[in-house]
């Protein structure tokens, strides 16, 4: 009985498809690297620092200021003054209505039912509506702002003119509700990002899937539901996260009520900034912002978890 030998088949040498070596790509890539620890890693340790002091901009505490540990946590969330207006507990509740009202509701919400209806609608008119929503969408906050201030201002603005015409009584909506004139403000100035997603995410199903489904005699809820919803699950999951930042973080609606009146529109980056870069107080305003990075992160995780749990099967 004779063994054959074993032979071993030599090792493919790895191919490298890369156009540049190894020191070339880090050479490239050092700039952006340093632009980046000087304006985002550095400032953010920075201010995780700066919020266990009691560090101002004038007075003995500018340069050498105090190490106060959770001082400043701890005056933000004093039981005694949480709820009162002017306070981080006020702006905090606030802020939470405004992502609730403005951003889930608002834009996903009408951002979804715009992208779906124009799906049904012929192509020049899906052509032009996407037009307008992509106009509105690339013009800056400040003149959205200011646009907006025009229009309901109580004595020259479009608003009052319309109502006049109508025979309707006027109104200083900025004075009377303030903070549903920001909610709607928001919900305007961000449905357009949730449209143009969710319309991407509906173009890229196949349309064998909705011409099945006519066959069979499904009605339009029936295809959103059992077709469409599933589908663009992913493009909802990044939608929900980013709207949900922005809203949170949103300094716009100063624009329009300057945080107040009485402080019902102050947001908590509104009232970040009052504190900051009006009051002075570094230290404190520092501690509202890494609350403010660790609410964002909380929302974040638990979207993502949301998006990576798995649908039942029917």
């Amino acid at each position: 009985m004779t063994t054959e030998p074993i032979t071993t088949r030599p090792k493919r040498k790895s191919r490298n498809f890369a156009l540049l070596s190894n020191r070339a790509g880090a050479a490239f890539m050092l700039p952006a690297g340093l632009l980046v620890s000087v304006f985002v890693i550095v400032p953010f340790f920075w201010v995780i620092f700066v919020s266990f002091t009691n560090r101002t901009l004038i007075g003995k505490t500018a340069l050498n200021p105090d190490f106060v540990g959770l001082g400043n946590y701890l005056a933000l969330f004093d039981p005694a003054t949480f709820f009162q207006r002017g306070q981080f507990g006020f702006s905090l509740i606030l802020t939470t209505q405004f992502v609730l009202a403005s951003a889930l509701i608002g834009q996903a919400l009408l951002g979804l039912l715009l992208a779906w209806l124009i799906q049904t609608v012929p192509p020049w008119i899906k052509r032009i509506t996407e037009t307008f929503v992509i106009a509105a969408w690339i013009l800056p906050e400040v003149v959205i702002g200011f646009a907006w201030f025009a229009f309901l201002d109580r004595d020259n603005g479009t608003l009052n003119a319309l109502l006049t015409g109508l025979g309707l009584p006027q109104g200083d909506f900025l004075l009377q509700q303030p903070f549903w004139v920001i909610v709607v403000f928001n919900t305007w100035r961000g449905a357009a990002f949730s449209m143009m997603l969710f319309n991407s995410a509906f173009s890229s199903i196949p349309p064998s899937y909705f011409q099945a489904a006519d066959v069979a005699g499904a009605s339009s809820w029936q295809k959103f539901r059992d077709i469409g919803l599933p589908l663009i699950r992913g493009h909802i999951v990044t939608d929900l996260i980013l709207i949900t930042m922005w809203t949170f973080n949103t300094f716009t609606p100063f624009l329009l009520t300057n945080g107040g009146p009485s402080y019902r529109t102050e947001l908590v980056s509104i009232y970040n900034y009052r504190v900051a870069f009006q009051d002075f107080q570094f230290g404190k305003g520092a501690a509202v912002g890494v609350i403010m990075m660790l609410i964002n992160l909380a929302f974040a995780l638990v979207y993502l978890r949301l998006g990576r749990k798995k649908a039942p099967k029917s």
